[in-house]
């Protein structure tokens, strides 16, 4: 591992989350007036108007939504690094009314899940993923991961095709040399909204810079798939981003599309690694469109 391939990871995450208490420079902190007036990212997080539950999965406690018709297709949805369940506010009512069953979790160590005894890890978090499918009956189903959530999809796609329909791979990377430096826009939540959440959500509520040390550190190394084993995928796949994004590095993105088998690439303009805050008329739209094996957009060339 290079020294920017690692400054790189870490920066992505741990910038975002303004830790200054494990001692790394920060580059954003609270949005400004202007941007607070214009962008839904600052705005508050919709209420989950359905009651959640908990499952107890390889020894953790694992929050999670189970919304709309149980006979409907699912569709689940995973978040990003020291994000939640209300990140999913604006898309999980969406897929509902258009007539799917909406199944979101909180990652162990996030939101309203426990830290369990497990290290956090990509392939953890997979196997949370399809056990707490198991746990609710779920044997297949679409899936939109961001971020992190992304990372699991690939995983899920690459060792576990048989769980998939079809897969939205938004804002992620799959190896960790896909990120730069972050590149700072008006859309980036800031420290004060991620820190405050996770400590009026967890039930560890100190552990926040914890999870940011443990994240930091996993970065450096993963995602990290073969070129091979993203060639091996044959679940439908839509590579979704913004052009503005803070953390991926566009060609990577390209790169990923051109590797995964039939992958359809998207490119959001106007918006970066927050457009389901920022542009959800819009992003929504072109998940339902895919799920629905219809006409995304005009595909990036």
């Amino acid at each position: 591992m290079t020294t920017s391939r690692t400054t790189g990871a870490i920066s992505r995450r741990a910038t975002l989350a303004g830790a200054g208490g494990l001692g790394l420079a920060l580059a954003t902190g609270r949005l400004g007036a202007t941007a607070q007036e214009t962008c839904p990212a600052a705005s508050p997080v919709v209420t989950p108007t359905t009651a959640g539950q908990m499952a107890t999965i390889n020894g953790a406690d694992l929050y999670y939504e189970d919304r709309g018709d149980a006979a409907s297709s699912p569709v689940l949805l995973l978040h990003g690094g020291l994000g939640n369940t209300e990140w999913w506010a604006n898309l999980s009512p969406a897929l509902v009314d258009a007539g799917y069953r909406v199944v979101v979790m909180d990652s162990r160590g996030h939101g309203r899940s426990t830290w369990g005894d497990a290290p956090i890890t990509i392939d953890q978090m997979a196997s949370d993923t399809l056990d707490l499918l198991d746990y609710i009956g779920i044997p297949k189903t679409h899936l939109v991961g961001w971020s992190d959530g992304a990372s699991i999809g690939l995983e899920l796609a690459i060792n576990h095709p048989a769980r998939l329909n079809r897969a939205v791979i938004y804002g992620g990377n799959f190896t960790p040399d896909g990120v730069h430096e972050l590149t700072p826009t008006p859309q980036l939540l800031p420290f004060e909204r991620i820190a405050a959440d996770y400590q009026r959500l967890s039930p560890e509520p100190a552990r926040f810079e914890e999870l940011v040390g443990t994240l930091a550190t996993l970065y450096e190394t993963a995602p990290n798939y073969t070129e091979a084993q993203l060639q091996g995928i044959t679940t439908p796949v839509l590579v979704l981003d913004g052009a503005e994004e803070e953390f991926i590095k566009p060609e990577h993105t390209a790169r990923l599309a051109e590797l995964i088998p039939g992958a359809e690439l998207v490119i959001m303009p106007g918006t970066g690694h927050f457009a389901p805050f920022a542009q959800p008329t819009e992003f929504n739209r072109i998940v339902l469109a895919f799920l629905a094996g219809g006409a995304t957009a005009t595909p990036t060339p």
